[in-house]
């Protein structure tokens, strides 16, 4: 080091170094180990190692940094701005040289590993670390001195220019190599895989690389596109589960499995073909060719994670019930029939337990209970709630069968979320009247306009979320008792309460004459059914802990997002905790695929994790199915609601109604 050497101080990270005057000040960067983004090796043309000069005297560092201790513009950095106009004060580190004390911010978007923001009420940040890479290289060109392959040479240039050695290849790489080569003048773009595998090779600079994160459910598959250099989500979709048409729940799939020769791989079928449509419809709403899809993440329970990998989940469907395997999964896409880039790879969490599959796993990974001192509540409600419970301490983990009365299912009104579907309701305790709100439409149904607001799709049913504030309200407005019986005697008070032969139902919507939407006695059991496995799987770990309280409570799954967390409390489907520690977790499962496809390092994390978690079979539990009828009452017939009762007013308990007669339809006497 000499006395004409310059201090260079990066920032936010605090790095320091003297060097030569002349040096690339990505080259200082790099030796620094300053995370400074780069695609193209220093050759102008990506703009990704964009820094910032800092202006002025800077005590704190003992510097005094100035634009002018910089070499000026050149040709190249001229003819990238031309292309792409530098912000002011930006330079690129790449071309910039140093020429004196300089304090350089190196801002987000050139930050390699940088903090990728969820856009949400819980918002944190995710490390951006993507398993595979883009590098552009330039490959010496063959001649008779050196007649070495095409591989060895784009090999030697990866080492040369990123210092990436021991590399393997994708034999679809190799099947393309030599043309894509010479069509990109020896320039070319490679992504390596995990540092070490080259799956995929494009003539010239390519800077596009994307991946999908995928969680599979029992009644929808979700997707969210993500771009591997930036970590935003481009696009977003998702489509029915066709499984459905082979049963509604995951039990009734594993017996058409046990009933039908064939009958899993037809599922299997089924699936992949879902997922096929899915990456190409996200593809194409982004705009992108989904040949620049390399890398996916997949979460779901253990029957859809089997189905998927074409596994007969036949083994799930009886005790033990047997995984094939728990652990986390790395394949090629082509394995599972995916139709993206040849080289595309595969990853899928780890499953925790026979019926806690790699969708609890991504829960977990989103909401990270194990960093917290808090007891914690995850349930990710579906057709088969999956439910973990713990803190730093301990993590325990169970799953409860409640089927699929919540997503609108066994209920005589129900339909999936669609627009037209009731999904908000209140009930005056007065007047037993009913408004509503349904999707596609900001008006209640006593505000004007409503009618003409949903005109075109009419209001065609009751959703999950409309359903749980239904019966809730009916309980609070005293049309059903705490045993969830409705009360015929209120027929005398509301035209509402009809008799529906030996029962009574409340008419939520007059709709036409012949077609009225109506909530049944039957209706009230499904959901006090579903509510009531949901209470007693919680409370099963609750005793395993031996604990009576929770600290926090977070709802996750597409249904437990939109779900009043209040009245998902007055049903009792969780139990009584302060109201403002429950929350929605939106799909956690999804958003935990996102980190993993993200950031390489949380597999690693996840997949320790799982391992930590203490299973929990409700099957074979003895306290089980006392804590099942506990919890068919509203909200629940013996545990008391401190927390609740102070935000509602619960109704006092009454004598069980009368029921309807057979013969003539009129209420029996009261006695």
């Amino acid at each position: 080091m000499s006395a004409e050497d310059a201090l260079v101080v990066f920032t936010p990270s605090g790095k320091r170094g003297r060097f030569p005057l002349g040096t690339p000040l990505l080259q200082a960067a790099r030796s620094l180990g300053v995370d400074v983004d780069s695609v193209c090796g220093g050759r102008a043309l990506c703009g990704r190692c964009q820094v910032l000069v800092m202006e002025g005297d800077f005590a704190k560092h003992g510097v005094s940094s100035s634009a002018t201790h910089l070499s000026s513009v050149g040709a190249s950095e001229q003819s990238f701005s031309r292309r792409r106009p530098l912000p002011a004060g930006h330079r690129l580190s790449c071309q910039a040289k140093i020429e004196g004390n300089l304090v350089i911010d190196v801002p987000p978007g050139s930050q390699v590993h940088r903090q990728v923001v969820r856009k949400a009420a819980e918002a944190r940040a995710i490390t951006l670390d993507p398993v595979v890479r883009l590098h552009y290289v330039e490959v010496r060109e063959p001649d008779m001195h050196d007649p070495s392959g095409d591989l060895e040479r784009l090999a030697k240039a990866l080492e040369r220019e990123w210092q990436l050695s021991s590399l393997t290849c994708e034999v679809s790489v190799l099947r393309t190599l030599q043309a894509t080569l010479r069509q990109g003048s020896w320039k070319v773009t490679a992504a390596v895989h995990g540092g070490n595998r080259i799956v995929a090779v494009w003539p010239g600079l390519h800077e596009q690389l994307y991946g999908l994160a995928v969680d599979v459910g029992s009644t929808t598959i979700a997707g969210h596109l993500c771009d591997l250099e930036s970590g935003e989500v481009v696009a977003s979709g998702g489509l029915m589960n066709p499984q459905i048409r082979f049963g509604e729940d995951l039990m009734s799939r594993v017996s058409y499995s046990m009933m039908h020769p064939g009958g899993a791989q037809q599922m299997t079928e089924a699936v992949r073909g879902a997922l096929n449509t899915l990456a190409a419809e996200v593809a194409r709403e982004a705009k992108v060719p989904v040949t620049d899809l390399l890398e996916v993440t997949i979460v779901g329970n253990p029957i859809m994670h089997h189905l998927v990998l074409g596994i007969d989940p036949v083994e799930l469907g009886g005790a033990p019930f047997a995984l094939a395997t728990d652990e986390a999964l790395r394949f090629k896409a082509s394995e599972i029939a995916l139709n993206l880039n040849p080289g595309a790879r595969v990853y899928t969490l780890p499953c925790i337990a026979g019926h806690v599959g790699a969708d609890a796993a991504g829960v977990i990974l989103a909401e990270r209970p194990d960093l917290s001192d808090k007891l914690t509540l995850l349930v990710d409600v579906g057709t088969n709630a999956e439910i973990v419970l713990g803190n730093r301490s301990r993590l325990l983990a169970c799953s409860s069968p409640t089927g699929p009365a919540f997503e609108g299912a066994q209920i005589s009104c129900g339909q999936r979320a669609a627009p037209g579907a009731i999904e908000r309701v209140r009930i005056d305790p007065a007047t037993l009247e009913a408004r509503f709100k349904v999707i596609g439409s900001d008006l209640w149904s006593d505000e004007p306009g409503f009618e003409q607001a949903v005109a075109r799709t009419g209001v065609t049913g009751i959703c999950g979320s409309g359903i749980i504030e239904v019966i809730a309200e009916m309980f609070l407005a005293g049309i059903i008792s705490q045993d969830g019986v409705v009360d015929g005697e209120l027929a005398a008070r509301s035209a509402r309460i009809v008799s529906t032969g030996r029962t009574f139902a409340y008419t939520l919507y007059q709709g036409t004459a012949a077609a009225p939407l109506m909530i049944t006695q039957n209706d009230v059991r499904a959901i006090q059914l579903a509510k009531a496995a949901l209470y007693a799987g919680i409370r099963l770990l609750m005793d395993h802990l031996g604990v009576e309280q929770l600290d926090r409570i977070r709802l996750a799954g597409a249904f437990g997002s939109h779900i009043d967390v209040k009245y998902a409390m007055v049903l009792g489907m969780i139990p009584d905790c302060d109201l403002r520690e429950v929350s929605s977790a939106g799909n956690a499962a999804g958003t935990g695929a996102r980190i993993a496809l993200l950031d390489q390092s949380s597999r690693r994390t996840i997949e320790e994790l799982v391992r930590r978690v203490e299973k929990i079979e409700t099957a074979i539990e003895p306290k089980f199915q006392a804590h099942f009828v506990a919890a068919m009452g509203l909200p629940h017939s013996t545990a008391p609601s401190p927390h609740l009762s102070q935000a509602v007013k619960l109704p006092e308990p009454k004598a069980p109604p009368a029921r309807a007669s057979t013969r003539t339809g009129r209420r029996r006497p009261s006695t």
